[in-house]
């Protein structure tokens, strides 16, 4: 198992950010874009909030990569449909490069 942290902004609009949360509430979530997810390799995912700001916990099996994530992804018109959709609510945080979306955090502590 392998762990990856990951943030993103939200837009910094009260509407927006809650209307982002109903989507992602469990009842909610497309199956389509939950099973990709599964498809990718990844066992858990998690996704926390402070103010406008995302913090992503995944947890994967052997067999994920963010190539082969991206690349399957790229190739499933109903997850494109997905990021489209909800990169109305998101933005990139200011260090993103160009069009990178959720950036990869490097862990400073663990005890």
């Amino acid at each position: 198992m392998k762990k990856y942290c990951l943030a993103v902004d939200l837009v910094d609009d009260p509407a927006l950010i809650t209307e982002y949360e109903r989507l992602h509430k469990p009842e909610n979530v497309r199956p389509e874009i939950r099973q990709s997810i599964f498809d990718a390799g990844v066992t858990s995912m998690e996704i926390y909030r402070t103010g406008n700001r995302m913090f992503m916990i995944m947890e994967t099996d052997d067999s994920f990569s963010f190539d082969r994530k991206a690349a399957m992804d790229s190739s499933n018109p109903k997850v494109q449909e997905w990021e489209q959709f909800v990169w109305k609510f998101q933005q990139p945080l200011p260090w993103a490069k160009e069009g990178e979306k959720w950036v990869l955090m490097d862990q400073i502590f663990q005890i």
